[in-house]
């Protein structure tokens, strides 16, 4: 049903992948030159011109995947992402400044040190221009449905790697498929990134517990082939899914070995990783704060904070 289009984008990654169907286009990729230029020569062969788009569905709310929204939806698209998403694209430098202010604070309370803090939480700031702040004309939800070229594609909530990510079901060639995001990747294990409270005084979301849940969930609804954000589609869901759970598994245990002693997420970080280069340290806390939490939900791990810093020691 989905035609796939690889969308050069300039982040590590590597290429984004929409997808094309009928008159609907989903992730359009960032906002670049390139990116454009590409993705309306892929149009061109298809015989549509971006005037031809009247529908733009969003999988999560990043750079890559949301950028061009705003020059298709110049045009005449009508834009659809989850209200999560769509809080965000509305107003996408505001809130990058609201993160930056949170981890700011959360990581050197993690046991970074200040400039290092300051540099990681700025660097994202270089890329905001690929994601032109865009209005969303429907939010959409779990069990919302979406007609694409005459076909009904259900919606479900997914967790654990961006806020309001969504994924959109629909029975295809294969069997039962879905468009996933980056939620599940063949060739990559997609990172759960941090994410701020919702709103001052919340707590911060545990991702990685609940992005284990969600891949749980998944490989239960017994997909035949999954489309995702970046590289080759996937068609042994299950068998993937597993992989990455067996993944998370055996890092989680790796990090449960380092809790000996009160240990901060720094310093877990670094066991983990080595010496990271500051363009790797949002992910590199992700993953170290994440197990952290995983360990922390299942009673085997506690967090305490000690004289501005927060540490985590083993359980029992």
């Amino acid at each position: 049903m989905f035609e796939q289009v690889s969308v050069p984008t300039p982040f590590q990654v590597g290429p984004v992948n929409a997808y094309l169907a009928g008159r609907t286009l989903v992730d359009p990729g960032p906002d670049s030159e390139e990116a454009w230029s590409h993705l309306t020569e892929a149009l061109a062969e298809r015989d549509l011109a971006p005037d031809d788009i009247e529908q733009l569905l969003i999988t999560h709310p990043h750079p890559d995947h949301f950028g061009l929204a705003e020059r298709f939806r110049d045009r005449g698209a009508a834009v659809v992402a989850h209200p999560d998403a769509a809080s965000i694209v509305a107003d996408f430098p505001g809130r990058l400044d609201a993160e930056q202010a949170f981890f700011r604070d959360f990581f050197e309370r993690c046991g970074m040190a200040p400039s290092t803090a300051d540099t990681v939480t700025e660097l994202p700031g270089a890329f905001v221009h690929y994601a032109p702040s865009v209005p969303v004309d429907r939010e959409v939800a779990a069990g919302d449905r979406v007609t694409v070229d005459g076909v009904e594609l259900l919606v479900d909530d997914l967790a654990g790697h961006a806020t309001g990510e969504i994924s959109f079901a629909f029975d295809g060639s294969a069997g039962r498929e879905a468009l996933v995001g980056d939620n599940v990747l063949a060739e990559i294990t997609p990172n759960p990134f941090l994410q701020p409270p919702p709103r001052p005084g919340a707590d911060r979301p545990r991702v990685l517990p609940a992005y284990n849940d969600c891949l749980a969930d998944l490989r239960e609804e017994g997909y035949d082939r999954l489309h995702p954000g970046h590289r080759s589609r996937i068609d042994d869901p299950a068998g993937r899914i597993d992989a990455i759970l067996a993944e998370h598994d055996d890092r989680t245990e790796r990090v449960a070995d380092l809790l000996d002693e009160p240990t901060t997420p720094v310093a877990v970080m670094h066991e983990l990783f080595g010496d990271l280069p500051v363009t790797e340290q949002f992910p590199g806390m992700s993953e170290a704060v994440g197990h952290l939490d995983v360990l922390d939900a299942a009673g085997r791990a506690t967090a305490t904070e000690r004289d501005g810093e927060i540490v985590y020691e083993r359980t029992g």
